[in-house]
């Protein structure tokens, strides 16, 4: 485990919202309350939506140019780190635990695949991120548990990110499971549907992605509840 768990940092109890260049999102949660940071070309999309972001970073090879701000963070082309995952760790830095990016969906798979990637990272430390999209979202949940609203319509999918998962749980849709196992050479868990009932995915032992359809916060009732005590 990394040492910026341990460091003792105060855990902000807001949201840390990342802006990437990637699939521009429908609209932006602009009533939730929380930290914006723009990576990148992620600057023209706060831009064009009123919101003046809280620190901006990149290379702005995607923007084009660099913009005049008094919290920026210019980083070289040439890096290890994406700049979505820059803006992650910075988050971490200042203490927040739960991530929403928007812009981190389509464009580029590369990209799309980093993100999802970066998700897992967060969750291997504790903390949360989702990926949300234009009509869809992504989490990666890890010894934990994902609640979601009533009401709720579209699809649903589970993949297993490990070489397998253990005791896990789909409740509340069109297909259900009880301490099932999947591995990630099989993907039996694509396209499930939300029936209008509370819905929840549990995975006891390993790490799962699941993508759903709808707007996030209209759709998520929790953020992901960790089932490890020992955590």
């Amino acid at each position: 485990m990394e040492e910026r768990k341990n460091k003792g940092v105060a855990m902000q109890k807001g949201i840390c919202y990342i802006v990437g260049a990637g699939e521009r999102p429908a609209s932006l949660d602009v009533a939730k309350v929380g930290y914006w940071i723009a990576a990148d070309g992620g600057y023209a999309v706060l831009q064009a939506a009123g919101i003046k972001p809280d620190l901006v970073l990149g290379d702005f090879d995607s923007l084009g140019y660099v913009p005049r701000h008094p919290n920026l963070i210019r980083t070289p082309a040439e890096k290890d780190d994406t700049d979505t995952m820059l803006a992650i760790r910075q988050g971490l830095d200042l203490g927040f635990r739960r991530f929403v990016l928007y812009g981190c969906l389509g464009g580029r798979l590369d990209h799309s695949l980093a993100n999802i990637q970066a998700l897992t990272y967060l969750a291997r430390l504790g903390c949360q991120g989702i990926l949300a999209g234009r009509n869809e979202n992504l989490t990666v949940v890890q010894n934990g548990q994902l609640r979601f609203l009533p009401g709720a319509k579209g699809y649903l999918s589970v993949f297993c990110l490990d070489n397998a998962a253990e005791g896990i749980d789909l409740v509340g849709l069109k297909y259900t499971l009880t301490n099932a196992s999947m591995t990630n050479d099989l993907p039996m868990g694509v396209s499930n549907e939300f029936l209008g009932l509370p819905a929840l995915v549990r995975v006891r032992r390993g790490t799962l992605a699941v993508t759903w359809s709808g707007s996030l916060f209209a759709t998520l009732d929790h953020w992901v509840e960790d089932l490890n005590e020992d955590r």
